[in-house]
Order: C-alpha cells, then structure tokens, then sequence
C-alpha cells in the first residue's frame, strides 16, 4: 500500500472517527485507557452479543495515531466474532511488533504496518487494541 494512501486513510480517521460519543447503556462492556507517557486517554464501550461485537463506542483526548487507530479498530472489529477479533488482535500485535502476520485479516489496520519506525509511537497505535484485549479477558473471566 502507498504511504500517501496510508497517510491519508489515517488522517481520514483521526478527522472523522467512526462512533465517537458514548451512550448510556449498562450493556456496554466500558474499559478506560490511558497511556502514561502523553496525553492519550480513550474509553471504549463494547457491546457484545450471541458472541460477537455488535457495537464499540469510544471518546477520550488522543493523538492523530490513537485516534485513527481506534476508529480503525471499530471498522475493522464490528461484526467479528469473539475467535476472529482474537485472531486480528493477535496478527495487529504482532505486526505492530516486528513479528509473523497475517496482512489478509487486518483490513485497513494494515496502514500501521510501517509505524515500528517510530517507537514512540508503537503505544499510540496499539492503546485501542490493549482495551480490546481486556475486553476479552473480562468475557473469558481472566
């Protein structure tokens, strides 16, 4: 993929998120995270149903790169089930990582791919994902 495609669909995100704005809704698994080395800060609402993400919510203050990496997340994880976001979340880490993926799964979370290039950055793009993981630990009562 072109990095100036790429640039753009992460700009496009950050610029307009998708399912900004949390709901009152107890159905909603809520999760808060918040990374200690800048100002991101997001929670994320994850509605669940017959084993599959329905819905995910979020808001917070964030970076371009938490920011789009979140509403990215939400395209790619509603409609999954709970075996298949496992999957993307594990080939998004280990992309973000430097190690064996799967590109086919990730969707458009594919435009991280370069960001082990920037360090600093690697927190930003994975903070969303990290609250899907415990989402996921929370369902499975680990």
């Amino acid at each position: 993929m072109d990095n100036n495609f790429k640039r753009s669909i992460i700009l496009e995100h950050y610029e307009n998120p998708k399912n900004r704005g949390l709901i009152d809704d107890d159905s909603y698994i809520r999760v808060n995270m918040n990374n200690e080395s800048c100002i991101d800060e997001i929670d994320l609402m994850v509605k669940i149903e017959n084993n599959k993400i329905v819905d995910i919510r979020f808001d917070g203050e964030a970076c371009a790169i938490c920011t789009s990496s979140t509403s990215i997340m939400i395209n790619t994880l509603i409609g999954k089930t709970i075996d298949e976001v496992e999957n993307i979340y594990n080939n998004y880490t280990n992309m973000i990582e430097e190690k064996d993926y799967d590109s086919e799964i990730l969707e458009e979370a594919i435009v991280y791919e370069d960001i082990y290039k920037q360090p600093n950055r690697k927190k930003c793009a994975l903070l969303p994902w990290w609250g899907i993981e415990k989402v996921l630990k929370q369902i499975k009562g680990e």
